[in-house]
């Protein structure tokens, strides 16, 4: 810990540092941290599977898992640079996803294809340089147990998916879905909620 607080304090040892485990000008890490370090770092439960074509950006200073009988598809894209990917059991990630931390996906989750999951924004405040200079900064997303999120979804930092909601195809969610939710739309709204008095969806 001592080490890893001395190179931090210290400019050109977190550079060096930085450049020995991501390629320059990119988010991918190097191979050595792919195939020698991530596999000790990062958890991938029992029965769980990572298709061959998607795109693991994961750096060993913040969390991946991956829990127990859960799927990413291929050409999907997952990336915890700036924060922690987290995703629960028997949850499926769907063809073509994009998935950037801080995010926490719970159990039994679905997210179909083409979804956007993004906790990360960029900086912008600065008109004298450019904004992929000014920095990032990050809120986290988290989908509850149970959720299904459509084709084509976009997802904000910052929101979190209540359990059993559903999120239709096409929607950019700005705010938060109660739990037992159905939502739609640009921006999001919510459609429907479950009554549990009458046991019944009932429109809002």
């Amino acid at each position: 810990m001592e080490l890893v607080a001395h190179i931090k304090s210290n400019k050109r040892l977190k550079k060096l540092a930085h450049w020995s485990i991501l390629i320059p000008n990119q988010s991918r890490p190097r191979l050595w941290i792919k195939w020698f370090v991530n596999p000790f770092v990062h958890k991938k439960g029992f029965r769980s599977c990572i298709r061959k074509r998607t795109r693991l950006d994961v750096v060993p200073w913040n969390k991946f898992n991956l829990g127990e009988q859960s799927t990413i598809e291929d050409f999907s894209a997952v990336n915890n640079g700036v924060g922690d990917v987290l995703i629960g059991d028997r949850t499926r990630i769907g063809l073509s996803n994009t998935i950037i931390g801080p995010v926490k996906i719970g159990n039994d989750v679905r997210l179909a294809q083409n979804v956007v999951l993004s906790g990360l924004n960029h900086n912008y405040a600065e008109i004298d340089s450019p904004i992929h200079e000014q920095g990032v900064s990050t809120k986290p997303i988290i989908i509850e147990d149970e959720s299904w999120i459509g084709a084509n979804v976009v997802i904000v930092p910052g929101v979190t998916v209540g359990r059993h909601s559903i999120v239709a195809a096409g929607s950019v969610v700005t705010k938060n879905i109660p739990p037992f939710s159905v939502a739609a739309g640009n921006p999001a709204r919510i459609l429907k909620q479950y009554d549990f008095v009458t046991k019944t969806w009932q429109k809002k």
